[in-house]
């Protein structure tokens, strides 16, 4: 009976390739659900802010709606009411409402 209590363990084999292969999928799961998707969108906006041009309506991160009345390399002047402007920098731009028409 003594002799059962002092046998060693059996050790179970395979346990590193399990855990790798579990590993890996953690990090593909990880990769395609948020640093992907992350990436993508970074891009969008990226490609958004440069396509901006005057008269483009804009909504900035504060939360202001206006009409962009001059561009700057890193910063925007936006007409926000009749004669009130803000400048903001390019990249605080959420996103383009539409395209403003010709004013006449």
């Amino acid at each position: 009976m003594l002799a059962l209590l002092f046998m060693p363990a059996e050790q179970g084999g395979g346990g590193a390739a399990g855990t790798f292969i579990m590993l890996a999928a953690f990090i593909g799961i990880f990769y395609f659900l948020l640093i992907r998707p992350q990436r993508q969108q970074q891009k969008r906006h990226s490609e958004m802010i440069q396509s901006l041009r005057r008269g483009d309506d804009v909504a900035t991160v504060g939360g202001i709606v206006g009409r962009i009345v001059h561009i700057k390399e890193d910063r925007l002047t936006i007409k926000t009411g009749e004669d009130t402007r803000v400048v903001v920098e390019r990249d605080k731009v959420a996103r383009k409402l539409a395209a403003a028409e010709e004013e006449q």
